[in-house]
């Protein structure tokens, strides 16, 4: 990890990245520009806020920016973050909803619109093939992996329930495993 950026960087930062990541692709974009260009965080740190910011209420890349804004520069580091992240989605949203009500039910929106959504599909498969090949080290780590899709995808199970019975059985699976002369 480099230096902790001034207080201006940290806010251009994110304002570039909230005004250039689109739809759910924004955990592509974050990962690029916090661990590859910038280097504020490595890859298990990313992983690790990532974690946090999903479990929390909001938006992913409000949470993120947070928590990143948080580590790197505190209270003010967090605001912002926060608010280099939300003011180019606000702003665009702002603009979006006057169009769409003059008229932007038109072919071509509804083109757009399913173009950006496939945008964001091929980014979060992206972060999902390399962040899976940090983190995933075994069989059981992909099966289990796959196994919480399956029932979240497939099965209809709500995701908080799906992620608590993963995160149980991967206690469970690697607790039981652990060499008892490991002190870790």
């Amino acid at each position: 990890m480099t230096q902790s950026p001034t207080l201006g960087r940290l806010f251009w930062v994110f304002l570039v990245m909230g005004a250039t990541s689109i739809g759910g692709g924004v955990v592509g974009y974050l990962r690029a520009g916090l661990v590859a260009r910038e280097r504020w965080l490595d890859d298990q740190a990313f992983v690790e806020l990532l974690s946090i910011s999903q479990t929390l209420p909001g938006l992913n890349a409000t949470n993120m920016a947070i928590l990143v804004g948080d580590r790197l520069r505190g209270a003010p580091g967090a605001v912002l973050a926060a608010l280099g992240m939300c003011l180019p989605g606000a702003s665009m949203m702002t603009a979006a909803a006057f169009i769409y009500g003059t008229g932007g039910d038109s072919p071509v929106a509804k083109a757009f619109l399913h173009g950006i959504a496939a945008g964001a599909v091929g980014l979060v498969t992206m972060v999902l093939v390399q962040l899976g090949a940090k983190t995933l080290r075994e069989l059981a780590d992909y099966i289990l992996a796959a196994a919480t899709a399956v029932l979240v995808a497939f099965l209809g199970v709500p995701v908080p329930y799906a992620l608590i019975g993963a995160g149980a059985v991967a206690i469970w699976w690697h607790g039981r495993r652990r060499n008892p002369a490991d002190p870790k």
